[in-house]
């Protein structure tokens, strides 16, 4: 009797997982083990010594016996000192920002029974992968504009699909991810006011705020459907998986309402208290990112072969003449970047570069001239 392959057996016990979830494909962590990590846009700097021996003191001290309670309140008025939330705005946490994004596609998402057509996701792309999965995954239906050859937001086209599927949301990174650049600003504004006249939703995801020269907070509470996305992840704090929206009170009470209890650890929370207590730290760290990331880009423009575009964010985008063959070149080299060149056709050949320390710096632009 001859066997099927295995991915030819139908298992009975994902026969109730949605088809479409079955179509898609898992969001991928690269192995890093032995590697120069430089692909998921990480703060290379840790905590000193003397501060991992405070922090570690410090959680040791948590009642993790306790669910989240009333320091769940002390980090959000933290964070609202932190960021200068403005009056009459709030301000809710999640599990990473990419848990509110998921939430805020649920909150958004119209069942069936109601008789209203399909919410739609609206978004620049290239860009980051979860707005579309999360709206997938909840439902709703997803739009992606594409930029301009240059990555700059393509505005007849957006306002045209804003125009034709009224988005509940529409997301503007700021800065881009993978591009890593900022948005114009009569771009932005357009697309802003397009949105909430049609009673959409604009989310600005600032993950990379703390290598931007521009941060659109001064200017959120010119429109009251705007919300402001962050993240400490960019801050310094990957691994605690803290992020926070901000937005007008009564917006942020209906989105809360999805939120699941005790979404944030009181590990995370006392580590995030613990550093937004140290952040000149984590600003000199950020100095430092940016002055590598100008490094960075003068040594790539020396490259002849290579097109490297410009940042605010801590990576750069990279154009090649072969990105696999470079991406391996790289790897075979002990240096682990992201090759973004089959995410999108604008990407075609494109490497995105995480700035690291000066050290890894060096290792990755010795790795990259080797390997094209």
């Amino acid at each position: 009797m001859t066997s099927l392959p295995t991915a030819q057996i139908q298992n009975p016990l994902t026969q109730r997982i949605r088809p479409d979830v079955q179509a898609m494909h898992a969001y991928v962590v690269q192995d890093s083990t032995g590697m120069v990590k430089l692909d998921a846009m990480e703060n290379p700097h840790r905590l000193s010594p003397d501060l991992q021996a405070a922090l570690g003191q410090r959680l040791g001290a948590v009642a993790l016996n306790r669910y989240p309670a009333g320091r769940i309140n002390d980090l959000r008025r933290a964070l609202a000192d932190h960021t200068g939330l403005p009056a009459g705005y709030d301000l809710m946490l999640g599990n990473g920002s990419d848990e509110l994004i998921s939430l805020l596609a649920l909150a958004c998402a119209m069942p069936a029974a109601s008789g209203l057509p399909k919410a739609y996701v609206l978004a620049p792309v290239p860009g980051f992968v979860m707005y579309a999965m999360s709206a997938q995954l909840q439902g709703l239906d997803f739009c992606g504009v594409p930029l301009t050859a240059d990555f700059e937001l393509d505005m007849p086209a957006m306002l045209a699909a804003i125009a034709q599927h009224q988005p509940a949301i529409t997301y503007l990174a700021y800065p881009n991810n993978p591009t890593a650049n900022l948005w114009g600003d009569e771009a932005m504004e357009a697309v802003i006011r397009a949105a909430g006249e049609v009673g959409g939703l604009v989310v600005i995801d600032e993950a990379y705020q703390p290598f931007a020269a521009k941060s659109y907070l001064d200017r959120l509470t010119r429109h009251p459907h705007v919300l402001l996305l962050r993240t400490l992840s960019k801050f310094g704090l990957a691994g605690i998986r803290l992020g926070y929206l901000l937005g007008p009170q009564a917006l942020i009470a209906q989105i809360d309402k999805v939120r699941p209890p005790y979404n944030v650890s009181v590990l995370n929370c006392e580590a995030a208290l613990f550093a937004l207590e140290h952040q000149k730290v984590f600003e000199a760290q950020a100095l430092d990112i940016r002055a590598q990331r100008a490094h960075i880009f003068e040594s790539l423009t020396q490259l002849p072969q290579v097109h490297a575009y410009p940042s605010e964010a801590n990576m750069l985008l990279v154009r090649v003449p072969d990105a696999q063959k470079t991406f391996d070149g790289m790897a075979a080299r002990g240096v682990l970047v992201k090759n973004v060149s089959k995410m999108h056709p604008l990407l075609t050949q494109c490497l995105r570069l995480t700035v690291g320390t000066a050290e890894e710096n060096h290792l990755m632009l010795t790795a990259l001239e080797a390997s094209l």
